[in-house]
């Protein structure tokens, strides 16, 4: 396994999941060019969050001598689970769940009812005219269950389709936690409220542009990996 835009993923995909990628992004690149649908896309992830958050840094050292680092973050401590949902006007809603919490379907489906209800409220666009919502999120299990799919389906939204072990082509994660992470270097925090009012202030400080950035850099992505044949490209 190797860590991509901070999920572990196959070292070396196998030929299926190659085709899977490849043939996905053709298809969505071929579909953009025909009429353009990134303004209606709403994506959303899950992140741990942790409470001690060193930043690690390597340092060059001389032939022979090893160079030296600072520690990666304790990932059996404390932490908690953010799980956000965004578009290119930002941040529709977001939950940061209790340290002993963890998400299973039942709880994704209710997160779902939320953000269908925060769309709404926060964007009357997707009901006043024909086009609706594109919906974005990858393919873990929780996602993918038979409770989360029903309740999609009375949702009608358009879920888009996302090949296994492909985080490179996910906005929250090669955007939207990427860009967070950075922030979080050298941040150490002693309670929830504490991790909770510096999301709030992170979110407060991106600008439209920002999320926009974050989704338009779709069918950059999408090309990289048809010219890379469907296989993982450099960032």
């Amino acid at each position: 396994m190797v860590q991509k835009q901070g999920n572990w993923v196959p070292y070396q995909l196998k030929p299926r999941d190659v085709e899977r990628r490849l043939f996905a992004c053709e298809q969505l690149l071929a579909r953009q060019k025909r009429k353009g649908f990134l303004h209606r896309i709403v994506t959303g992830d899950e992140k741990w969050v942790h409470y001690d958050n060193p930043k690690r840094r390597k340092s060059w050292g001389y032939p022979g001598h090893a160079s030296t680092s600072t520690a990666k973050p304790n990932i059996h401590g404390s932490k908690v689970m953010l799980c956000i949902w965004w578009d290119q006007l930002g941040v529709v809603y977001y939950e940061l769940l209790k340290p002993t919490e963890t998400i299973i379907a039942d709880r994704y489906r209710t997160q779902l009812m939320r953000l269908s209800q925060a769309l709404n409220d926060k964007r009357p666009q997707y009901n006043e005219r024909h086009d609706k919502v594109i919906f974005k999120h990858d393919n873990v299990l929780l996602h993918v269950g038979k409770v989360v799919k029903t309740y999609l389906e009375t949702l009608k939204w358009e879920v888009l389709p996302h090949p296994p072990y492909s985080p490179d082509i996910a906005p929250s994660d090669y955007h939207l936690f990427r860009s967070m992470a950075h922030g979080l270097s050298y941040q150490h925090f002693r309670s929830y409220e504490e991790v909770k009012n510096w999301i709030d202030s992170w979110i407060a400080s991106k600008d439209d542009q920002f999320f926009q950035q974050g989704i338009r850099k779709l069918p950059e992505r999408w090309e990289k990996v048809v010219a890379n044949d469907g296989q993982y490209f450099e960032t």
